[in-house]
């Protein structure tokens, strides 16, 4: 019997830990064997130790020089801004009225739901992204029109139904009723169907009433493995609205709170203007952050507090937020992030950066050992970085004295070029054009 097992040569890292807190955080193998069997990881390690085990016939693909790691995941992006991303605004609120909602409307149309959703994939792809927490719109064709583009990739995505029934235009209003009962249908329709997994989403405090949210947090109740997304905390401006509509609340992450929805994948987007008991809370309950610097910098909301959350435990993870967010990429991502950290005092060394982008997003959704890194039995999604993709880093990246030097060059000059291939559960979704 011929064998399906495939292999994959280069260099390789994957995370074990938060290089924050562990002196151990990491594998890597400057020549390293990716063994991947059924879509799974089957081994990894050096390819000296480990390619006299290959059985006879089995297929080495060669990417000497170039890095395999898991793929990115990004935590946070909205798949209907796609066709507004780089959007002229004077903030958060002129701007999902002047250019959201007016593009979100469009994804009543299945087919044009359905176009949006194979180029946003595409474009995940093209930039290493395997795993995403996807917001769609109001519309349930709009989950219907993603999960279908994504089951055909074979990719493991999160998504959900925003759910939203007052401080909207009437063209994406919902009903607490209508919202929920939506939201129930598609999580029995899509919820853990191939690599497909649902998220409750409530867009955001202000846009959903109490009984909305009430409804919201019973479904979480009653579907304990599907995950919770909104946004939270993300500019003064709209801490001050959640504090005039909810003047009962301790403050805008109580309100979610009040209602059950701080749990064990619940990821809450942005977290720049909480207090420490907030950042005490998320980490009691596991709920987890995604940190999206394009967006608050092209926002001016502001800057994430790294320090803080770290000392309260706060789950951590990168995300893009495209279309607040300014770049598909999670290397773009990580190369703000640092800049965001360096004007709050702190300090994100390279290896962090890919952490969050790979076995901390992971563990920020409960998925560890299903994604993120090369453990035994995980998915095989993976990416190939290329240090030489172009003139600067080829330059640049050849005078690295250290893994840690090599990493911060792609961070801080990489993007979708750099990415020579994407796979997903074993099989290749993206190779890059050459010319």
């Amino acid at each position: 019997m011929k064998s399906n097992l495939q292999a994959y040569r280069g260099s390789l890292l994957h995370f074990l830990a938060d290089p924050a807190f562990s002196d151990q955080s990491h594998d890597w193998f400057e020549d390293g064997l990716l063994i991947v069997e059924d879509g799974k990881v089957n081994a990894v390690g050096d390819y000296a130790a480990l390619h006299a085990s290959l059985p006879p016939g089995t297929v080495v693909h060669d990417y000497s020089g170039k890095l395999l790691m898991p793929g990115f995941i990004d935590t946070h992006i909205h798949y209907p801004q796609t066709d507004m991303i780089a959007s002229p605004s004077e903030g958060l609120l002129p701007w999902l009225e002047t250019y959201t909602f007016p593009s979100e409307r469009q994804f009543e149309d299945s087919t044009h739901a359905a176009n949006v959703a194979n180029f946003f994939l595409d474009e995940l792809l093209r930039c290493g992204t395997t795993t995403a927490m996807v917001y769609c719109t109001v519309h349930p064709q709009s989950v219907d029109a993603f999960f279908t583009a994504s089951e055909q990739r074979g990719l493991r995505m999160v998504a959900g139904k925003v759910m939203m029934d007052r401080n909207c235009p009437d063209f994406l209003r919902d009903t607490a009723e209508t919202g929920a009962r939506d939201t129930e249908a598609l999580i029995q329709r899509w919820h853990k169907r191939g690599r497909s997994l649902y998220a409750i989403t409530p867009r955001f405090a202000p846009t959903s009433t109490e009984q909305q949210l009430h409804l919201a947090g019973e479904l979480a109740r009653a579907y304990p493995d599907t995950f919770i997304q909104t946004h939270v905390s993300e500019n003064e401006a709209e801490c001050s609205w959640v504090r005039e509509l909810f003047p009962t609340s301790r403050s805008y992450i109580d309100v979610y709170d009040s209602y059950g929805m701080m749990r064990p994948r619940a990821m809450y987007g942005h977290c720049i203007w909480l207090n420490e008991r907030d950042r005490e809370r998320m980490a009691e309950t596991r709920s987890a952050a995604a940190i999206c610097p394009t967006s608050n910098l092209f926002l001016g909301s502001g800057l994430f507090d790294f320090e803080r959350a770290d000392q309260a435990g706060v789950l951590l993870s990168l995300a893009t937020d495209v279309g607040g967010g300014t770049s598909f990429s999670m290397l773009q991502t990580m190369n703000e992030a640092y800049k965001v950290a360096r004007l709050k005092g702190s300090y994100l060394p390279a290896l962090r950066m890919f952490y969050l982008a790979t076995l901390g997003a992971a563990r920020s959704m409960q998925l560890e050992g299903t994604i993120g890194n090369f453990s035994t039995g995980a998915e095989a999604d993976f990416i190939v970085i290329d240090p030489q993709a172009t003139p600067l880093l080829q330059r640049r990246t050849s005078r690295s004295g250290s893994l840690e030097e090599l990493l911060f060059a792609l961070a801080l000059l990489g993007d979708d070029r750099a990415i020579a291939a994407t796979y997903a559960n074993g099989r290749q979704v993206h190779v890059r054009e050459t010319t």
